[in-house]
């Protein structure tokens, strides 16, 4: 763990508390048990993406991306690959040249029809299949199902004083933030709905989100 990292899981570690220790068991019984089911149901789906990656765009598959979870502890968060191999260059390209873009990018740490993605990771992103690996860091212990949406390091001022909220909890594959209409929220909007996560979690807005979240799968009802 960096520096960084340790500090701030220091500062913020008595957060957690806030939650019954017996709700917070009961929740990673239900990642558990919700992970290794899903990871057998859908292994032919997953080796299928693995290789039809490797053709379209080669080597990695996976994508690693170092981002801060519960108590401030910095974890890999895993998703198939979805971007060119060159993706660093052509998004320093753009924003050097598109004033627009840079501003989006500022602005939401994302754009909208993003020119890094190759054609097959658009359609993942379509159907969120390029999060499923984090089933693994479901088992790992570094996320949850059902949380706030994972952040890196630079996102953590954003948050203001809500950020022992996110904190508190375990960063999730799916949650309030990604079943809403994700295209259109603000970074603001997006931070009101881990606190509102935080305030209102419980067995049951889980389900609900994981019911919800289904369905956005099935009908592409946000682009990413």
């Amino acid at each position: 763990m960096s520096l960084f990292s340790e500090n701030v899981a220091q500062r913020h570690s008595n957060v957690s508390s806030v939650k019954r220790s017996g709700s917070r068991g009961g929740k990673r019984a239900f990642d558990i048990i919700f992970s290794l089911s899903a990871l057998l149901f859908l292994s032919p789906a997953l080796i299928l993406i693995a290789a039809a990656l490797l053709l379209v765009d080669g080597r990695p598959i996976i994508f690693r991306h170092k981002r801060v979870g519960q108590n401030g502890r910095t974890f890999h968060c895993l998703k198939f690959r979805t971007m060119r191999r060159d993706a660093d260059r052509v998004l320093a390209d753009l924003l050097a040249t598109d004033p627009v873009r840079q501003e989006e990018w500022t602005q939401t740490q994302k754009l909208q029809g993003d020119p890094r993605v190759h054609w097959l990771g658009k359609y993942l992103r379509m159907t969120s299949a390029d999060e499923l690996p984090q089933l693994f860091n479901v088992l790992r212990g570094e996320m949850s199902i059902v949380g706030p949406r994972p952040i890196i390091a630079d996102e953590l001022e954003r948050y203001g004083p809500q950020i022992n909220c996110y904190l508190a909890m375990m960063p999730g594959i799916t949650g309030l933030w990604q079943v809403s209409r994700r295209a259109d929220t603000t970074y603001e909007e997006r931070v009101r709905f881990d606190v509102d996560y935080f305030h209102k979690a419980s067995f049951f807005t889980d389900i609900g989100i994981i019911v919800k979240t289904v369905g956005v799968v099935l009908f592409a009802q946000n682009e990413r």
